[in-house]
Formats: C-alpha cells, sequence, structure tokens
C-alpha cells in the first residue's frame, strides 16, 4: 500500500518544479529550492554552498533568512568540513550526529550562534561536474532517511539546472562585451587608418599624375604604374571607409529615380578593357524595357562593379560573364554570372563577410583585401534590396541582388525570392 507521506511529497516536488521557472532572478529561485528542502526533509534549516575561485573555500550562495546577515562571508574551507567532503568526492553525506565527526567545521556554527546537530549534503551535480552542495540541517525527532536523501537530491538537480543556465549566460554576456569592446577597437583602427592614409596618398597620387602630364618618355611608363597602384589603393581606402560609415551611422543615400540600364552600361564600359586584356568575354542582357529604381546610383553602381571586378578576377581566360537583368513584382533583379573556378561549399556563408578571402592569404594569386563583396552588400542593404550568391566549385558563380523599383518596397525583399 502506498504512503501517503510519500505521495504528498511527490506532488509538493511536481509542484515545485512547474513553479520554478516563473521564478524571476537566481536569487529567488534558489532560495525557493532550500525552503522546500527543509520543509520536506522535516529540518530546521537548508543551505546552498558553491566553490569559490581557487576552488579552496565554499561560498553560501543561498540561506534562510535568519541565517543570512550573519553567514553570507563565511568561508568554508574545501578540505576540512563536510560540504567540502561532498564537493571532492560528488556523493552525498548523511551525518547523524555532526558533533563526532571530526569534518565538521564549526565557523558557521560560531558565527550564527546555530547548533548543528545532524546534517545531510548532496552534491549539485551537472554533467558529472560539482557545481555546489545543498545541505539540509537537523531533522526534527528523526534521523535522516533515505527518502529525505532521494528529496534533497531531486532538489538539487533542479538547482544544478539554475546554475548551469546561470553560467552560460554570464559567458554569452563577457563573450558580447569582449566581442564589442574588440569590433569597438577594430572600427576605430579602421576609422584611424583610413584617415590618415587619405592625406598622403592624395599627395602621392596628386603628384604623380602632375609628374605623368609634364615628363615623356621612358619614365612615363613608370609613373603610369605609381599612378594605377595608388588609385587601387584609395579604391581600398573607400571601401574601408564605405562599410565603416554604414556601422557607424553616418552613410546616407542621395535617392533619385535612376536607370538600371544605363548604369549597367556604365559598368559595363568601365570593366570591358580589363576583361578583353585577361581574355574573358564580357557581356550584357539588359532587356527590352527601362527599368527605373529609386535609389543611389553611385552606389549600386559600385556594388555591381565589385561583382563584376570579383566574376573577371576568377574567371580563367576563355571564359564568360554575364550581367543579367530581369524584372520581378517590385524589384529589379540583378545576376552577374560567371564559368570561373567557383567558391567551396564550406566558404559560401562567410562569402560577404569584412577582409573575408576564399583562398590562403599564402597562396592566393588574385588580390585584394576581401572587401568587394562586404561593400556590396552594404551597399544593397542600404537600399532595402538583398544579395546572395550560388555557386559550384570548379563551374562557375551566379551573384544577384534585388533592389525595390520605389523607395518603400512592396514586401520585404526576402519573401520576394528565395534562393
Amino acid at each position: 500500500m502506498t504512503d501517503p507521506d510519500h505521495i504528498q511529497r511527490l506532488e509538493r516536488l511536481l509542484q515545485l518544479s512547474r513553479s520554478l521557472p516563473a521564478a524571476p532572478d537566481l536569487e529567488s529561485l534558489l532560495k525557493e529550492l532550500i525552503a522546500a528542502a527543509a520543509e520536506l526533509t522535516g529540518c530546521e534549516a537548508a543551505s546552498i554552498l558553491c566553490l569559490e575561485e581557487g576552488g579552496e573555500t565554499l561560498g553560501f550562495l543561498a540561506l534562510p533568512w535568519f541565517h543570512h546577515q550573519p553567514l553570507q562571508e563565511i568561508k568554508v574551507p574545501v578540505h576540512n568540513s563536510l560540504a567540502g567532503w561532498v564537493i571532492l568526492n560528488s556523493q552525498p553525506l548523511i551525518v547523524q550526529d555532526v558533533s563526532t565527526d571530526p569534518r565538521h567545521f564549526k565557523g558557521t556554527d560560531q558565527a550564527s550562534g546555530f547548533v548543528t546537530r545532524s546534517l545531510l549534503a548532496v552534491p549539485i551535480l551537472y554533467q558529472s561536474e560539482a557545481l555546489g552542495v545543498l545541505e539540509a540541517v537537523n531533522k526534527h525527532g528523526a534521523p535522516f532517511t533515505d527518502e529525505d536523501l532521494f528529496t534533497l537530491e531531486t532538489i538539487a538537480s533542479q538547482a544544478a539546472l539554475a546554475l548551469q543556465a546561470e553560467r552560460l549566460d554570464g559567458q554569452a554576456h563577457r563573450s558580447a562585451s569582449e566581442e564589442q569592446q574588440l569590433d569597438h577597437m577594430k572600427s576605430n583602427f579602421i576609422a584611424i587608418a583610413s584617415h590618415e592614409l587619405r592625406t598622403p596618398l592624395g599627395l602621392i597620387l596628386g603628384h604623380a599624375s602632375f609628374l605623368r602630364e609634364a615628363i615623356q618618355g621612358e619614365h612615363r611608363s613608370q609613373l603610369d604604374i605609381i599612378v594605377r597602384n595608388a588609385m587601387r589603393l584609395k579604391e581600398i581606402i573607400d571601401s574601408i571607409a564605405n562599410i565603416d560609415n554604414v556601422q557607424q551611422g553616418v552613410a546616407s543615400l542621395r535617392r533619385q529615380s535612376f536607370s538600371i540600364q544605363e548604369m549597367i552600361e556604365e559598368v559595363y564600359l568601365s570593366f570591358l578593357e580589363a576583361a578583353r586584356q585577361k581574355g574573358v568575354n564580357l557581356r550584357t542582357d539588359t532587356g527590352k524595357s527601362d527599368l527605373q529604381v529609386d535609389g543611389d546610383a553611385s552606389k549600386v553602381s559600385m556594388a555591381l562593379g565589385n561583382l563584376v571586378k570579383n566574376a573577371i578576377d576568377f574567371t580563367d581566360p576563355g571564359g564568360h560573364v554575364l550581367i543579367l537583368v530581369e524584372q520581378i513584382i517590385g524589384y529589379a533583379k540583378v545576376s552577374v554570372i560567371d564559368d570561373g573556378i567557383g567558391i567551396p561549399l564550406n566558404d559560401l556563408p562567410h562569402i560577404f563577410e569584412r577582409f573575408y578571402q576564399v583562398e590562403s592569404h599564402l597562396t592566393r594569386k588574385h588580390g585584394g583585401m576581401g572587401l568587394g563583396l562586404s561593400v556590396a552588400r552594404v551597399m544593397i542593404d542600404m537600399h532595402g534590396g538583398r544579395i546572395w550568391v550560388e555557386s559550384v566549385e570548379g563551374k562557375g558563380t551566379n551573384f544577384t541582388f534585388i533592389l525595390p523599383l520605389e523607395a518603400a518596397p512592396p514586401a520585404p525583399a526576402n519573401r520576394v525570392f528565395i534562393s
């Protein structure tokens, strides 16, 4: 026949487990657990201790109200206490008469004026790791039983989940704080570096351009190299500054209606010679209808230019690059399709990240700093559009972006086209 007290105790444990998620914070939750532990084991008091930094002492994490003030600063030694034995051995302990056990730490009784007569302590375990100890002391009128042990271990398991959740939350907050600090340092460095580089670069570019016009003969080609590489450096600085401006919230769009077809034609012509020199067939398919987009033509042109340059760079001589424009409901869809070397599957999720490069820095041969695609994404995102990539290694790549034809798009971009 089932013991009514046992059923009542199980019902109380079930009720306790259901009420814990509603606890407003860890302190309230642990206080509820020690109150239930004292009630269900028929003890005078219960408490929770946890290992402190260094692992040599235990501190009280949860105490009954009448012990809180005298014991909150008490440090219990791990190697000379009953609670320490439980932590070190990850096993429960029942002591019916603590006066006969030399492991009993008398410092808590002296600080609180409380006399500990009997003790039941269980480890708070999470995946075999001891996070703390749950103690119940001075059982009323009877020795501790196996059912008391079962009850305390059940409550300890609930405490373990709460402590682990709090620990993970703390780790997440620390990681987020460190990441935010590193990102802030990185942004500051980028802003300072790009600002400080502009002045000397402007002087180099200006004087080199002047000398190129003034000097004729064999040295002109060397000045052409200086100007060309200075322009490359300027593009890198501009790319860094563009991304940083967006992240700092100071970038803005100069909106006006512009023709997608005309913008594509300008980008096509600007890269035609580079494609010819590499032996890549660059062509466009802009359709018959003239699509008008409300946005900043210079920023969209920058995004498209980065995609086209990327396609030419990663397409071998004899390959093909196509700039294709289509209209879907409410959007202009622009694709840059090549039959080049493609992108490895593992790299696809990171391809738009700042400074990310598919090639190893030790073996790469195509140049660049991994900013072009990041800039393209930033420019498209500013217009409320969306950009994505599809690629098969060894067969080619398709970069596609969509732009709302009007400033207020009829629907979020990610609902219109799903890759």
